[in-house]
Order: structure tokens, then sequence, then C-alpha cells
């Protein structure tokens, strides 16, 4: 018999046994299926009650059950089983955790001591300049702080008005730098005196050891106040002094102070402590209000346009100074509680805008009127209303940026976290909603300027109006003797002043 021959007959052989093993596989699938269809049956059956009760089957009878040992769950497995059941209990006490922590690092940091290096002898060794208004109560809370932790505060002042007010504190450690930017070769020698003040020995009192001083920061504290009003109001001249006074007046401090900067830490020949103290490299702060900038409102251009663009120059200012060593450190302040410093009257500020609204023109006042009022009021006319952080907050975070900073951007008080992420992420349309915007309705709400006697054509303060119409024509408007060169003549003349000689 051939090999061939026989795999057949194996093959052969196994098909029996194949056919038994299929055929065992169905009858246990049908029967399983067919029981578990009679004991259905039975179930149903047996709880029909229109079936006589002799003859319902009995219920099949319930599965046996298995018997399985329960062995302890572990405190992990316990712990996470309670977490999966308690899914918002957990998520609460997780909060509470950490705020409570929050709160305690906070309270940790606060009473951390911040104080002033001092010489051997006592004296004191490390200056800071205070670049701002001596009038401006943050710029006071700042100086008086850093006075009473051992600087000498020097506060700088470009009018003799700012170097009274400054002598008027009547701090023997605060004291004013007078510094003309407008003069730059005066603003230059002050700097040289200045420079030659830090590197000369000093001594508290004769006898005593002779020690140097240090300059340890540079503040640039802008006026923090700004008017609010629609830009078709905002009149150029205003405009202009609010760029002087507000973005050129900090950049310009700076550039007279930057070759200062530069050249530090001055080399002192007879060091009393050896270079240790002497390789200390200064830092420079920007301080700018952030929560109108953050958030853009109406009727707040001037705010908005300058702290964005301080906020892009301290950028390429730390771009530039990083590789010198010097930190800039930007500190975005939300609200503070600056009444120990300076009263604030709301009741006035409210007569104030409504003084201000009466000096608009009619169409810009039906235009922007209730809006304005609704947005200042919520704003406070530059601020967010509200008590604000304690003064105590800033001054920290001053001290912190100053002597233990790296540089960056820093935010601190109510709101400047909130508003900046409100800013960055909410549609700007429900930022004006919640401030209060709302539609002026159809032209003839506010502008009423067809056809009545309030409109374009009745009022003798707007150029290119009379009180008997007039002449000349501009899309259907009298103009006549108007100051306006019309841009829709079809002759030339009509492109003449009055009084031209064609």
């Amino acid at each position: 018999m051939s090999a061939d021959d026989q795999a057949f007959l194996d093959i052969l052989s196994s098909v029996p046994n194949d056919i038994r093993r299929y055929s065992n596989d169905v009858a246990d699938y049908v029967d399983k299926h067919l029981e578990k269809v009679a004991n259905t049956l039975r179930e149903a059956l047996s709880s029909s009650k229109w079936i006589p009760e002799n003859a319902r089957p009995r219920p099949p009878p319930p599965p046996p059950r298995t018997a399985t040992l329960s062995c302890p769950a572990s405190t992990y497995t316990q712990i996470h089983d309670w977490v999966l059941k308690n899914k918002i209990l957990t998520t609460v006490i997780v909060i509470a955790a950490g705020g409570l922590t929050y709160h305690i690092i906070k309270r940790k940091s606060n009473r951390k001591k911040r104080r002033a290096k001092r010489a051997p002898n006592g004296a004191r060794v490390e200056v800071v300049v205070v670049a701002g208004s001596p009038s401006e109560p943050i710029t006071r809370s700042i100086s008086l702080d850093l006075e009473r932790r051992g600087f000498i505060v020097y506060i700088v002042c470009n009018t003799i008005e700012e170097e009274v007010l400054v002598q008027n504190e009547s701090r023997p450690d605060i004291k004013p730098l007078m510094i003309d930017i407008v003069d730059p070769e005066s603003a230059r020698g002050s700097i040289d005196r200045f420079t030659a003040f830090l590197q000369a020995p000093h001594a508290v009192a004769q006898g005593i050891k002779l020690h140097h001083l240090n300059f340890r920061s540079l503040i640039l504290i802008p006026t923090p106040n700004y008017p609010s009003l629609p830009i078709a109001t905002l009149a150029p001249s205003a405009l202009s002094d609010l760029l002087n006074t507000r973005l050129l007046t900090p950049i310009l401090t700076l550039q007279t102070f930057l070759p200062l900067l530069q050249s530090l830490p001055l080399s002192h020949p007879h060091q009393h402590n050896g270079s240790s103290a002497a390789l200390i490299k200064p830092s420079v702060l920007v301080l700018t209000p952030s929560i109108i900038s953050n958030l853009n409102p109406a009727f707040h251009l001037p705010e908005s346009a300058i702290v964005s663009a301080l906020s892009s120059f301290t950028s390429v200012l730390s771009s530039e100074l990083q590789p010198l060593g010097i930190p800039v450190t930007h500190l975005q302040l939300g609200t503070f509680d600056t009444s120990p410093f300076a009263s604030h009257n709301r009741q006035l500020t409210v007569s104030s805008q409504r003084a201000e609204m009466l000096k608009w023109e009619e169409s810009a006042r039906h235009a922007y009127g209730k809006n304005y009022a609704t947005v200042t009021s919520k704003t406070g006319g530059g601020g967010v209303v509200g008590k604000g952080s304690s003064l105590r907050e800033l001054n920290n975070a001053v001290f912190d940026a100053m002597i233990w900073g790296k540089g960056g951007v820093v935010r601190v008080g109510m709101g400047s976290r909130v508003y900046g992420f409100v800013g960055r992420w909410v549609p700007r349309g429900l930022v004006g909603w919640m401030m209060g915007v709302r539609g002026v309705g159809d032209k003839e709400e506010f502008g009423r300027s067809a056809g009545t006697s309030e409109g374009l054509g009745s009022r003798s303060t707007s150029p290119g109006s009379s009180a008997n119409g007039g002449n000349g024509n501009v899309h259907g408007l009298k103009l006549g003797e108007s100051e306006y060169i019309s841009v829709y003549g079809e002759h030339r003349d009509e492109l003449c002043l009055p009084g031209c000689e064609h």
C-alpha cells in the first residue's frame, strides 16, 4: 500500500469522529436553548392568573449559588471605590484643601523678613530710584515702604513743585533727584553727578568708618490715571499730551539712566567688605495698570493704547538688558485700595463725567452718551469699581521682584489675573455686553438730523451749519460759510476756503 493510500484511509477514519463531535455540539446548543425557552414558559405560566392553580406548572428552581470567599479589600482599593462613588464631594474636598494650602503659603510668604542690607556700622547702603509722580498714591506708598525697610529712596523730579512734594514727606532717606529729561545735556549732567555721589565714600557721622552706596533698582511708575472719552471727542492736543506724559516720559527717563545701569556695579577702590556686595547687578521694574488694557473696553483708547505700548517697550527692554545681567520685571497691577493716601469722591467723579458729556456735540451725546455713562460707571472712570487689594501686597511684590526676581511678568492686585484671562479668552462681544454696551437704535434716535429742529442744520456750534440754511450743498445739506472743504463738489470753485482768490 502506497503512502497516498494510507493518508486517504486516515482521513476516512477521522470523519466519523468529526461528525460525532459536531453533532454533539449542535445537540448541546439546541438542548441549552430549548431548556431556556422551557424555563421561560414555565415561569410565565406559573405566574399567569388565568390558569387554574392546580394546573399551573411549578416555577423552575433557582440556580445554585456558588460560594465565594470574601477577601478584605486593601486601603487603596477602599479609597478608590469611595472616590468613584462620591465624585462631587471629592472635588469639593480637593478645592478646599488647595485653597487652604495657598492661603497658608501666602501668609508665610507675607511674614518673610524683607529688609535692605546695611553696612557693618548700621548705615544704609542700598539706593533705589523711583521714577514716578510724587503726588501719585502708588509712588508714595512704595517710597515710604522702601524707606521703612532700610533703603535710601530717590524720587525723580522734573519740576520744582514735585521737589517740594518730596520734601514735604519729611523723611531723611526719601530725597528728590532733579532730572530735566527734556534737556538731554542737563539730564546727562544730573546722571553724572548722581554717579559720582554713588562712587564717593560716605560716613554716618564724623569718626565712623566710611562705606559706599550700591544702586539696587530703578522703578518706573507711569501715571496710572487716564481719561475715558469716545474716540470722536478726543482732541489732538489731549492725545499729544497723553503720549508725552504717559509714554515718552518713562522711555526717556529709562534712556537717561541706561549709561549708569550699564556701568554698574561701580568700582570702589576702598570697598570695606570685599567684592561680593559690589557684584550685585541692579534691577529694573516697570509698573503699569493691566485691567483696562486686557479688556480693551469702549471709551478707553488712551489707557489701552499707551499701556499696550509700555508692555511692548518692557519686553524689548528685557531682551536688550538680559545679556547684561540686568533683570527687567513688568508688574501688571490690578486694583488697590489707595484710600490711605488719596480720598476718592465717587459722586464728584460722576458729576465730572456728566459735565464732560455736556461739552460734546449733540450727535456725539446721542451716539455715545448712554453707553459712556454705563461703561464709566462700571469702570470707575479708569479703573474697576471696588475697594481693591491692600497696598502691602504691592509693596511686598515690589521688594520680591527687586531683590529675588529674575525678570518676566508678575501680576499683582485684585483682578489682574482674572481680567487677564477674560481679556484673552472671552469674546469681545461678551466683554462689551458685560460692561453694559448696548445698541443705540436707528439713526433717528441719536442723529435726529433728517428735518428736525435739533439736527445738524440747526446747530450753530457745528462747522458748516447756519440758522437759515446757508449756501453750498454736500449730499443735500446746506453748508453755507463753512471752514470745511467739500470733497463732493463738481466744480473747482467749491473746493476753495472762504476768502480765497480764484
